[in-house]
């Protein structure tokens, strides 16, 4: 079958040469964590752009990539770029594309599109060419055409339009990876007010290690401290869930299953040493996230006892160690907190934000008479949140959490008269992101 207006059979497209062939997406701020992190395992000429990572390597790297990496939303691979003026034009490209040799009309297919400065009038209709270019291919080569399943795809495809340039990658992932596989319920739709690979960007930019005690008094249904208990047991965040890239018609079953008993191998490793098992402490108000949350850990394959759960409220925490460690949190606007022993609300505070704001200065209190030597780092949208704690920020990162423009606060907590110190240089702001539309 051919389109109004173009010859039939084009010549394959092949990728551009020079450029990396793998693109790794991430929350924006967290590029730069996400490329040491694939360089890490062993991905070559990393490269950080606006909301993701561009990288080369072979197909155990992609695959690699995505079974360990626990600040990627997803992994894609290259298999067309080119120039273009026109939704013809994008047309032309995706009828190159040997689609045949990843997917056919069994696989039900998504393609989804996002645009920066792009010169389409229409990114609904520029998805459908797309579509039209990948459908029209394989009922050419095969002789049947694919079903669209916007909701729960076999195969997606991703087209992304700068000013003159389309670029089509095959995704691999399937299902974003911060969706580890443990969560169930309705954290398992992604309605979670913090993503893993999110909570996992926090213990990078923070520079916590497994040998250093952490605590989240603000810890919900668990997501900072499965992630660092993962860290800790070396359990790869993506063993206990499916990928995309195992239903494409070109994978390769033989690595994979390599890659998925070497990460078992490990985690059972890890368990084995636990003689010095990692200090790792999750407190909440809400008496139902704590049992949520022992439910995760369960879930999320940890050790019995790895983590200490209790119910506490953060203005009246006490450190859960003996040393001094991390606080990692994403503190709540005012649910599960109370103020003890805070003067009432300022003049012109009302209802959750005045709660809010009496809550964080009592936990800000506690901070600064309980927690001396304590390095402190909490996420969030509201930035007179260090003023609210009466403490001044050594650090200021900014972060995206979905499409909520958040910074990551870093505090250092001195002895008694010594104050909390400042300093140290936020990354540069994330670019702004582009439009998109999925079919």
């Amino acid at each position: 079958m051919t389109a109004r207006g173009h010859a039939p059979g084009p010549a394959p497209v092949a990728p551009a040469p020079g450029v990396p062939g793998l693109f790794a997406a991430c929350p924006r701020g967290l590029e730069a964590a996400l490329a040491a992190e694939l360089a890490g395992l062993g991905a070559r000429d990393c490269r950080a752009v606006a909301g993701g990572v561009l990288f080369d390597g072979d197909r155990e790297i992609a695959y690699r990539a995505n079974l360990w990496s626990r600040l990627a939303s997803r992994v894609l691979r290259r298999v067309a770029q080119r120039r273009y003026r026109d939704d013809d034009d994008l047309y032309r490209l995706a009828l190159g594309v040997e689609w045949e040799r990843h997917f056919d009309a069994r696989h039900s297919l998504r393609v989804d599109l996002s645009a920066v400065r792009s010169p389409v009038r229409s990114l609904n209709f520029a998805t459908l060419r797309v579509k039209d270019g990948i459908v029209d291919r394989l009922r050419e080569r095969t002789g049947a055409r694919p079903s669209i399943d916007t909701r729960a795809p076999d195969a997606r495809v991703f087209a992304y339009l700068e000013d003159r340039q389309a670029t089509l990658y095959l995704d691999l992932s399937g299902e974003p990876l911060f969706k580890r596989g443990w969560r169930a319920g309705r954290d398992a739709k992604g309605e979670a007010p913090l993503k893993e690979n999110l909570a996992a960007g926090l213990l990078a930019l923070s520079g916590w290690t497994p040998a250093v005690p952490l605590y989240d008094p603000f810890c919900g249904s668990g997501t900072v401290v499965i992630e660092a208990a993962q860290i800790a047991f070396d359990i790869a965040p993506g063993l206990s869930r499916a990928f995309g890239l195992e239903k494409l018609l070109d994978h390769d079953a033989k690595i994979w299953a390599a890659l998925r008993a070497d990460a078992i191998r490990r985690a059972q490793a890890a368990a084995r040493r636990g003689a010095s098992p990692p200090r790792l402490a999750a407190s909440d108000l809400d008496p139902r996230a704590i049992e949520q949350a022992l439910r995760n850990f369960e879930r999320a394959g940890l050790p019995a006892r790895a983590v200490d759960a209790r119910v506490a409220d953060a203005a009246a925490a006490r450190p859960p160690f003996d040393a001094p460690g991390f606080i990692v949190a994403n503190p709540p606007y005012g649910e599960r907190i109370e103020a003890l022993g805070a003067a009432g609300p300022p003049p012109g505070a009302h209802g959750d934000a005045g709660r809010h704001e009496r809550a964080m200065r009592a936990f800000g209190a506690t901070l600064r008479e309980r927690f001396a030597g304590w390095q402190v780092w909490l996420l969030s949208s509201d930035r007179a949140l260090p003023g609210q704690l009466g403490m001044k920020e050594r650090r200021r990162t900014p972060l995206f959490n979905g499409a909520i423009e958040c910074r990551l606060f870093g505090f250092e907590i001195f002895a008694r008269g010594q104050g909390v110190s400042g300093g140290g240089a936020a990354p540069p702001a994330p670019a702004r992101p582009g439009r998109s539309s999925p079919r």
